[in-house]
């Protein structure tokens, strides 16, 4: 196994228990994704993807079927 899990941070409009519920199965479903979580208490509701592949924009795609708003945050 390689080992480039790399973190990738998002802005979105998920803010809630319910809105993480519903985005939950797109997520957990997406190929390339370990691990995600989504800070609902943060001011910009960060999602936080550990990808194993995915792409910053397959993530955001994902999202975007979902119904939620979601941008990417550059460092």
């Amino acid at each position: 196994m390689d080992n480039n899990n790399q973190q990738l941070r998002f802005k979105t409009n998920i803010n809630c228990g319910g809105c993480v519920a519903s985005v939950k199965p797109h997520l957990d479903s997406a190929k390339g994704i370990s691990h995600w979580q989504v800070d609902t208490t943060g001011k910009d509701k960060m999602l936080t993807v550990t990808s194993e592949g995915a792409t910053e924009q397959e993530v955001i795609t994902t999202v975007q079927k979902a119904g939620f708003k979601i941008e990417a945050l550059h460092s």
